[in-house]
């Protein structure tokens, strides 16, 4: 404490003399200073990292791959085999083996007398040369049965039968093909085109009348 007083005190003389006796203050300074030697060392340089040796000049290039030319060899020719020799005929006496003149069995012979329309044959040939033609309609369409949601429910609908149209130009089997959304119109449509239905018969190639299939379309307009 005693310290810090005589300190305070030594710096109160100590701004008195320099505000009164300016000169006197820079006069001591001076002394004070010169009596001390400053030498300041200017430090070495750092040595300079030493540059990068260049690099080597590029080498010459080498010579450019050539690939070898590549022939496929000569795929191995097949030559056809020879043809099996024919079995020479037996020497035997049975009739049902071996090959003779005439035989027994019911194997082909060069001509037939069946009733097919083959080559060489006596039979009636076959095949339809036209379809049956619709000649009459269903006209009682008043008898298929309301549908459920009543009659506007079926108009724009249409069923597809199939029918078997006999030599005489009448409908004698009839299946549902393609069905309506209603079972039973369909199932009636059926029972019409037996009754109702006429046709013109198709023909052979002959001019016979002949049973054929026949598709007939049922639309719904009520």
């Amino acid at each position: 404490m005693i310290a810090l007083i005589v300190l305070l005190h030594v710096a109160i003389f100590y701004l008195l003399i320099r505000s009164f006796a300016p000169s006197a203050v820079s006069q001591v300074e001076q002394k004070v200073v010169s009596a001390f030697t400053v030498t300041v060392t200017t430090p070495e340089p750092e040595p300079q990292p030493d540059e990068p040796e260049p690099a080597g000049a590029q080498g010459d290039p080498g010579r450019e791959a050539v690939p070898q030319p590549v022939t496929a060899p000569d795929p191995p020719i097949r030559r056809p085999e020879a043809p099996p020799a024919p079995r020479a005929s037996s020497t035997g006496t049975a009739e049902t083996s071996g090959a003779t003149d005439d035989g027994a069995g019911t194997g082909r012979a060069g001509e037939g007398d069946g009733t097919g329309s083959g080559t060489g044959g006596n039979g009636q040939g076959g095949g339809i040369a036209t379809k049956p033609v619709l000649t009459r309609a269903i006209t009682n369409a008043s008898a298929f049965p309301v549908p459920p949601g009543g009659r506007q429910a079926r108009i724009g609908q249409s069923v597809i039968v199939r029918l078997t149209v006999s030599a005489e130009g009448r409908a004698t089997q009839c299946s549902i093909y393609r069905p309506s959304p209603f079972p039973e119109t369909d199932a009636t449509v059926c029972r019409l085109a037996l009754d109702q239905l006429r046709f013109e018969p198709a023909r052979d190639f002959a001019g016979n009348a002949v049973s054929a299939t026949f598709f007939y379309q049922q639309r719904f307009f009520n």
